[in-house]
């Protein structure tokens, strides 16, 4: 099946002017076209699928441009997409790690004025020993309080 680029916007969400930059950015080199129309077959949204996870974890255009070309030369790229995906994997998951730190400073705090709105101020919160937090709320309080892992590049 084909389709427009209209309704791969719609299905990614995606602007169309954005599918038309990649196209102009070569990443979608066996795209077909019909009098001039883009039509997106399977082969250009599993693209789009790649495209966008490595969008999002943190790659520009240029190396995700290489990443399509290693794709095009073969199974003798193979190393390279790897080391590539791992590469990102490594930094998505370094970026979770922090996104859940930041997450449980919310859910602390929360909880944290939520009860000092119940007590009408700070005194027994603090006064309050992690072990004298609740589980879930001490856990939070615990991974937003340890000291910060710094990577060396």
């Amino acid at each position: 099946m084909r389709y427009t680029i209209g309704q791969v916007s719609a299905q990614f969400g995606l602007p169309v002017s954005t599918l038309r930059y990649y196209d102009r950015q070569g990443l979608f080199p066996h795209m077909q076209r019909v009098s001039g129309v883009r039509k997106f077959g399977e082969q250009e949204l599993e693209a789009l699928r790649v495209i966008e996870c490595l969008k999002k974890s943190g790659l520009e255009i240029k190396d995700i441009r290489r990443f399509m070309e290693w794709c095009a030369q073969g199974n003798d790229t193979y190393p390279q997409r790897f080391a590539l995906f791992q590469k990102q994997r490594a930094a998505a998951e370094a970026e979770i790690a922090r996104m859940e730190r930041v997450l449980d400073m919310l859910k602390f705090k929360c909880w944290y004025y939520e009860q000092a709105i119940r007590d009408g101020g700070e005194e027994r919160l603090a006064a309050m020993r992690p072990e004298d937090m609740p589980p879930d709320i001490r856990a939070a309080y615990e991974n937003t309080h340890r000291p910060t892992e710094v990577s060396v590049s």
